[in-house]
């Protein structure tokens, strides 16, 4: 499982132009679900997610989570994350998981996250998503479980 994770001032996503995932300061989060990934592999990247330090403390450096700030997160599906990059001049998906597996991999995510945090919005899997998003540094990390 992979996570592309961006420090932003505000995000939002849009499906077919209705907006249905939108949040202030916080977290945009891409997540790729690879073949082989499981639930417990769900609940430590929500973990890292909760935790991980992105955010400047009053010294400037970054010290706080999207937790210590009560910040957003904006989860978005994307399983072009999953993608195999290292030869030829077009991606190989086949390490991605299936899409239904994926959309169950991804809902456990989702509600581990939204059990201890708040708040948490979503894209709408595997749609056609337009995603906005003032990024805040820019900060951006990949993190993988």
């Amino acid at each position: 499982m992979k996570a592309l994770i961006q420090r932003v001032s505000s995000a939002s996503v849009s499906v077919n132009g209705e907006v249905v995932g939108e949040i202030g300061r916080g977290v945009l989060v891409f997540v790729g679900i690879e073949k082989g990934d499981t639930p417990a592999h769900g609940k430590r990247m929500a973990e890292r997610l909760l935790s991980y330090r992105i955010f400047s403390d009053p010294e400037g450096k970054m010290n706080l989570s999207v937790t210590d700030v009560d910040g957003g997160l904006l989860m978005i599906s994307q399983f072009t994350l999953a993608a195999d990059t290292k030869k030829g001049k077009r991606a190989s998906f086949s390490s991605a998981a299936p899409p239904a597996e994926a959309e169950v991999l991804f809902d456990t995510l989702v509600q581990e996250l939204r059990g201890c945090h708040s708040p948490i919005a979503t894209g709408q899997f595997g749609a056609d998503m337009q995603v906005s998003l003032v990024n805040d540094g820019p900060v951006t990390f990949l993190l993988t479980v």
